[in-house]
């Protein structure tokens, strides 16, 4: 299974680097995406290699795309494949994991409709003026959405996108019969 992170540089530092590792963890290549290949920054010194440039992402590829808060989303909202990306996880039912300002992406997408989630509190307007269901809890799961509002969630962030792969690592993992 193959996990994508796209981010872009004033990303907050934990947000993408905690669940790089948990995933790692969890036994999934982890790949990160920007806007350009290269190096991105955080917003407290890590520096993170970038994999892939944002347009040379095939989302079909992924079994699972997460979204750091911090500065980059805010910009990354203004990169029409980094919107096609997150339209095309969403369109396609696939696990999507949006943490603090995360969900920024998935606003521009306009793929929150109706759907509940939750972000850091200064987007939460936005958040529900794009038709989302704001809650204001460490996580919320909504089908295939995992949203959280800032770094302290996320224990229960990582619980929960976790949990949203287990279905997907089952169907890849079924045993096949042998009739004899």
């Amino acid at each position: 299974m193959k996990a994508l992170i796209i981010s872009a540089d004033h990303f907050e530092d934990s947000e993408l680097l905690v669940p790089f590792y948990r995933l790692q963890e969890e036994g999934l290549q982890v790949d990160v995406a920007s806007i350009a290949r290269g190096k991105i920054n955080g917003k407290h010194g890590y520096e993170v290699v970038v994999d892939k440039a944002l347009r040379d992402v095939d989302p079909n590829a992924y079994d699972l795309l997460v979204l750091p808060g911090g500065k980059a989303p805010a910009k990354l909202r203004r990169e029409p494949s980094a919107i096609a990306i997150a339209q095309d996880f969403m369109r396609s039912n696939k696990p999507v994991a949006a943490i603090c300002h995360g969900p920024q992406i998935l606003i521009t997408a306009g793929v929150l409709q109706e759907r509940r989630a939750t972000c850091y509190p200064s987007v939460a307007e936005e958040l529900q003026q794009s038709g989302a269901l704001y809650e204001d809890q460490e996580v919320v799961v909504d089908g295939n959405l995992v949203t959280s509002r800032r770094p302290a969630d996320l224990p229960a962030f990582l619980r929960e996108m976790v949990r949203l792969l287990k279905p997907a690592r089952q169907a890849v993992h079924r045993p096949s019969r042998v009739l004899i």
